[in-house]
């Protein structure tokens, strides 16, 4: 049992990062609808436009989008079949996550990580500009996303794998007795 509460406890401590990054990204969806509303305001009253504005609503999109999916795991929110799923005991949910966990996220992750870091090493060696002329001169920022998006599914995929062993060793996800 003391395994099982180490384990919870390294898990919840993991949670905390994403937790701590979903509570700034969930802002960047604010943010998207104050620039589209400037955006549509500015091209239908005024008959102007900005290539900067619009690049800014696609940088706080791939922010929410890329930032917030360790945050989504987190909080269980992506899509899954729940037809056998549903149904199964605690344990047994353990069981499929645990093995989800480590053998389509976690490698799904790393191929992630090591094809897309030397694109983005490179795009920060020439601090990649605009995306288009007028626009935003931080393409290395950008392409920044996509390791972290990897790096932040790692951390919460390492806490999910911890709180189902937690589980199987006896002590379910709520930090009580044993697991059904």
């Amino acid at each position: 049992m003391a395994a099982a509460a180490l384990l919870s406890r390294i898990g919840a401590g993991l949670d905390r990062i994403n937790a701590a990054v979903g509570s700034v990204v969930m802002w960047f969806a604010v943010g998207m609808m104050l620039i589209q509303f400037a955006i549509v305001v500015l091209r239908y009253v005024f008959g102007m436009s900005f290539i900067f504005v619009t690049e800014a609503e696609m940088y706080l999109h791939a922010a929410l989008f890329m930032l917030g999916a360790g945050y989504t795991l987190l909080h269980d929110g992506h899509v899954r079949v729940d037809i056998f799923y549903g149904s199964m005991t605690r344990r047994r949910k353990a069981v499929v996550d645990l093995l989800g966990t480590v053998f389509f996220l976690l490698p799904t992750c790393g191929v992630i990580l090591f094809y897309t870091w030397p694109y983005v090493r490179r795009s920060w060696q020439i601090m990649e500009g605009a995306i288009s002329v007028g626009g935003i001169p931080a393409s290395f920022l950008l392409k920044s996303l996509i390791p972290a998006f990897a790096v932040l599914l790692i951390v919460q995929g390492i806490a999910m794998a911890l709180r189902n062993l937690a589980v199987l060793l006896g002590r379910d996800a709520d930090g009580e007795g044993a697991a059904s």
